[in-house]
Formats: C-alpha cells, sequence, structure tokens
C-alpha cells in the first residue's frame, strides 16, 4: 500500500475504533457503577463504539479534526514529498470515513465570522499543523487523532502560580477540569493535561499526553485528578454516578526557573481520544 492509502486507513481507524485499553476501561466503569442511569450511559457508549468498529463508521456526528503527531527514528528521514502524501491521506480519509463537511470557506475575514459558506467537501476539514518528535525505534510513526468541537469549547489554557507546590498545580487542574466537564455534556471524559513554558508547549503536550497515555497505567498524579473529579457527581452525560472521567492523560514538559507554569486541559468527550496509529 502506499503512504496515502496507509494514512486514509488509518485516519477511518481513528475516527470509528476504541483501542482495547480504553474497551476495558469502559468495562471496569460498568462493573463499577453505582448508578443505574450513568450505568446504562457507559453501557450505551461502548456499544456504539462496538457497532462502529464493526462497520468502520465514525463514532460521533461530530466527526474531529485531524490532528497529527509523526515520530521520526534517529536513521530515518521525513521528506516534503513525504508531507504531501500524508495530507493527501488525510484528504482521502476524511471523505472515506465520511467527515461531516465543516470547513468554512473565504478569507481570514471570511472564516472567522463564517460568511464564506460551507464547503461541502469532508476534506474541506483541514488538518491542523503536524507535531514532529523523535522516538528512540528506527521507524516513521505516524498518530492520527480527530478532535471534536465540544471539548475545545471547554478546554483551557492559562498559567498556574505554583508557590513552589505541586499540589498548588493540581487542585487547579481539578477545578477547570471539574468546571469543563459540568458544561461539556457528553462525558464520561478522558481529561488531557499539557504542563509547560509557554502556551504552545502546554498544548503540544496535552496533544503528546494523549498519544502516550494508557487507560491502564496511571500516575499518582493522574489517579488524584481523577479521583477528585470523579467526587464531584457529574457523572455520564451530567446524570450523576461516580464515572465523570474515566482516566486522566498527563504529559509535563520541561520547566524554566519561574513562578508560572503554563497548563492546558482539555476535557475529551466520551468518544475521544480518536486515536488510530500506523508506522509508514
Amino acid at each position: 500500500m502506499s503512504i496515502v492509502e496507509i494514512v486514509r486507513d488509518t485516519l477511518v481507524e481513528a475516527g470509528s475504533t476504541f483501542r482495547e485499553d480504553k474497551k476495558q476501561a469502559y468495562r471496569n466503569a460498568i462493573a463499577t457503577e453505582q448508578n443505574e442511569k450513568a450505568k446504562w450511559v457507559l453501557e450505551q457508549v461502548l456499544a456504539n463504539a462496538e457497532a462502529a468498529e464493526k462497520n468502520h463508521s465514525p463514532l460521533c456526528d461530530d466527526t474531529g479534526i485531524p490532528h497529527l503527531v509523526l515520530e521520526v527514528g534517529p536513521d530515518c528521514a521525513v521528506t516534503g514529498r513525504m508531507l504531501d502524501e500524508i495530507k493527501q491521506g488525510v484528504v482521502e480519509g476524511l471523505r472515506k470515513l465520511p467527515g461531516r463537511p465543516m470547513g468554512i470557506m473565504g478569507d481570514d475575514s471570511h472564516r472567522i465570522d463564517q460568511s464564506g459558506g460551507l464547503n461541502p467537501d469532508s476534506a474541506g476539514v483541514e488538518l491542523a499543523p503536524i507535531l514532529i518528535r523523535r522516538c528512540a525505534d528506527n521507524v516513521i510513526r505516524l498518530h492520527i487523532l480527530m478532535f471534536g468541537g465540544g471539548p475545545a469549547i471547554r478546554a483551557k489554557t492559562y498559567r498556574v502560580f505554583h508557590k513552589h507546590n505541586t499540589q498548588v498545580v493540581l487542585d487547579e487542574i481539578v477545578k477547570w477540569a471539574t468546571e469543563g466537564v459540568a458544561q461539556l455534556g457528553c462525558s464520561p471524559c478522558t481529561l488531557a493535561v499539557g504542563v509547560g513554558r509557554s502556551h504552545f508547549e502546554a498544548t503540544s503536550m496535552m496533544l503528546q499526553a494523549q498519544v502516550d497515555g494508557k487507560y491502564d497505567v496511571q500516575s499518582e498524579m493522574e489517579q488524584e485528578i481523577t479521583r477528585r473529579v470523579n467526587e464531584a457527581n457529574i457523572g455520564p452525560l451530567g446524570l450523576g454516578g461516580n464515572t465523570s472521567v474515566i482516566a486522566t492523560f498527563m504529559k509535563v514538559g520541561p520547566q524554566r526557573a519561574s513562578g508560572v507554569r503554563i497548563v492546558c486541559v482539555r476535557p475529551t468527550c466520551c468518544f475521544e481520544p480518536r486515536i488510530a496509529t500506523v508506522e509508514l
């Protein structure tokens, strides 16, 4: 298969499939949830995911904006031609999924105020800038994530005065996450958290947290954030219960000698992270 075809099929997989560790996380949540309405929601989300995987159909009508992370091994090279092929694969994947037409046409002003009209082509939804990072394996590995609009609306990236105390930062993360999950609606969430030196770095850490995060391997900080947000009793779809958050994926980048930490918190919806990975 060509790179275009590989990327095309990987995007469809990202938009239509739960990873196995996420399926198991939902099964575990169903087994422990005491609120019957919340349990029913969890069961329906998992059933929807299994049907979407079987039919290769979108997990949600908001099919998402493609966000790509490209990992490059020590002896591998990425060419401009390869990036063009990856972009074309995304175009074909959006049409095959199919993605929901939601790209806005026109110049800068038209795209801001939506006066340029809606592009009827699913591929009119252009991919976000590609994040490239090094990996230890001697391969080129591509991760495709599909970002929905709801989590973007409820996400927050801002500075936290840490006061030389990690707990201060965690408290702020829990506060933001609790507010975001309560407003999101389509929970339970997987919280994606990035901590960096700039807004760009914090956001890129949040993206990488979703790539590297594992539902069955959680750090102490990730467990604390999940537990404390779940104590708010928001529950799936806001119906109450102890499963507002399935897990937290947190990535902390390099830090500088400063009184602030830049933190990005994205309360992903019940279907996110929508992710698939392939070696090119």
